[in-house]
């Protein structure tokens, strides 16, 4: 066997085969996409793998329609980069795949010991940012830096952009207004499903439908009934009155759905309850038909009623109820929140060994050296952003975004809570221009290169 082999090429690829696809930390070595292995091995061969690389990850285009994005998923990356490592059995599996088979025996070996030596740099979560600005950044070790590539992204770029939706609808909702997250049965996967429903808690939504991520949250979960429980007991007890009533024992405080069959004639019956003593309605939700002048009808009937209105539902038809004065008092948003036009987020390196290093292509141009993004305001709005070298000194009036949130792989200080990060997201949506904030066609903030 050559001295730079550890295994030969086998026929048989030793199985990790499971029952489930669901994520544990035990598996977060292998999350990743092959190159980043291969590269690995590579860096590895030419002796380079222990060199100091930085990545920074940024987008270099706001999504179709947004004017910011709101920077989420640090939590995630840092929960990531605290519990990354290889089993035996995992670094066997890939060795059995014959791929490796020249990849020298120190590669294994840095697998098997693997913790993460490196720095973070990152920009608070709920921080509003621009074009070309770095969310964050991985100081460390080349071949450790580049490995970290794929979930990095994964999770930054879907949380950044449930938690941008969720603050446009906030923002567009106004603060008075009760947004639920209801998008579990639409997001991308079991997983998305979580990281929804904590980015959107995270920039200002008020609750989720989702079970396991509102406990795993420290929150109650929130939800009403489905058209099923209305159809089913109408149909063994004889009316939906039943339905309603038999729900009502059970969940005094929660909202009746009232449009499973004819949503008015559901107000009325409901009314008359409410007069004769018989019932106490809270709340009731709408999820179909003309909601801005059904909710009028369903108001004049059940004055003290919440109403709540569902049934893709994003910041635009918020805008429109409101504009036609509908009377509603919360939302229930599912599809059009946790789906959509992606974050398409890059993690480019900018510097190998204190040599600043760039990506030339055409349309994908990315900028050399660590980097500091330095923030102005004016009157509490945001003026503008400086994007420049990390030694820079700021401006008597700037702020600076980037901060070092890990160090040799250790956390510096505890992470914010979801009730901090709310608060920063509204905060930082209300510090921005108001043309950046519209929905319908949203200005930017251009961000001056000033790498001198």
């Amino acid at each position: 066997m050559s001295a730079n082999t550890v295994n030969p090429v086998v026929n048989q690829v030793v199985s990790l085969k499971s029952d489930t696809l669901n994520i544990a930390t035990d598996e977060y070595g292998l999350l990743t996409d092959l190159y980043q292995l291969t590269m690995g091995a590579c860096y590895v061969q030419e002796g380079c793998d222990r060199k100091r690389a930085s990545f920074e990850l940024f987008v270099r285009r706001l999504p179709e329609g947004f004017g910011y994005l709101i920077a989420m998923g640090i939590a995630q990356a840092v929960e990531y980069l605290q519990n990354l490592h290889f089993t035996s059995e995992q670094i066997a599996a890939l060795q059995s795949t014959g791929i490796f088979a020249k990849a020298d025996r120190r590669f294994w070996e840095l697998l098997a010991n693997f913790r993460f030596e490196g720095d973070l740099w990152a920009v608070p979560e709920g921080t509003a940012m621009f074009a070309n600005e770095p969310f964050l950044r991985i100081e460390a070790p080349l071949w450790q830096a580049q490995l970290v590539e794929t979930y990095l992204l994964n999770t930054i770029n879907y949380q950044t952009l449930i938690a941008t939706k969720a603050a446009r609808m906030r923002d567009a909702a106004g603060d008075r207004i009760t947004l639920l997250e209801f998008g579990t049965r639409r997001a991308f996967s079991p997983q998305a499903s979580l990281w929804a429903a904590r980015a959107a808690i995270a920039a200002g939504m008020d609750a989720t439908s989702n079970v396991l991520a509102a406990l795993k949250l420290g929150r109650k979960p929130s939800g009403t009934m489905a058209h099923a429980l209305v159809m089913a007991l109408n149909a063994t007890e004889g009316s939906e009155a039943q339905a309603f009533s038999a729900f009502h024992q059970v969940f005094p405080n929660s909202s009746l759905l009232i449009d499973t069959f004819d949503t008015i004639a559901a107000a009325k019956d409901l009314a008359e309850k409410v007069k004769s003593g018989e019932m106490q309605v809270k709340g009731v939700r709408i999820d179909s038909g003309d909601i801005a002048t059904i909710s009028k009808e369903v108001k004049a009937l059940l004055p003290d009623a919440m109403i709540f209105a569902s049934g893709d539902i994003d910041e635009a038809e918020i805008l429109r109820l409101k504009a036609l004065g509908a009377p509603i008092d919360g939302y229930g948003i599912g599809t059009k929140l946790v789906t959509g036009s992606p974050v398409n987020g890059v993690y480019k390196l900018v510097e190998i060994d204190n040599i600043p290093v760039s990506k030339k292509s055409s349309g994908k141009q990315s900028i050399a050296s660590r980097k500091q993004v330095w923030r102005s305001f004016e009157n509490g709005v945001i003026k503008g952003d400086r994007l420049t070298h990390i030694s820079a000194t700021p401006q008597p009036d700037e702020q600076p975004l980037l901060e070092l949130i890990m160090h040799n792989g250790e956390l510096l200080k505890p992470l914010d809570d979801l009730d901090a990060i709310a608060k920063r997201t509204r905060n930082s949506v209300q510090s921005l221009p108001q043309a950046v904030r519209n929905i319908a066609n949203p200005a930017t903030v251009l961000v001056k290169v000033d790498m001198v």
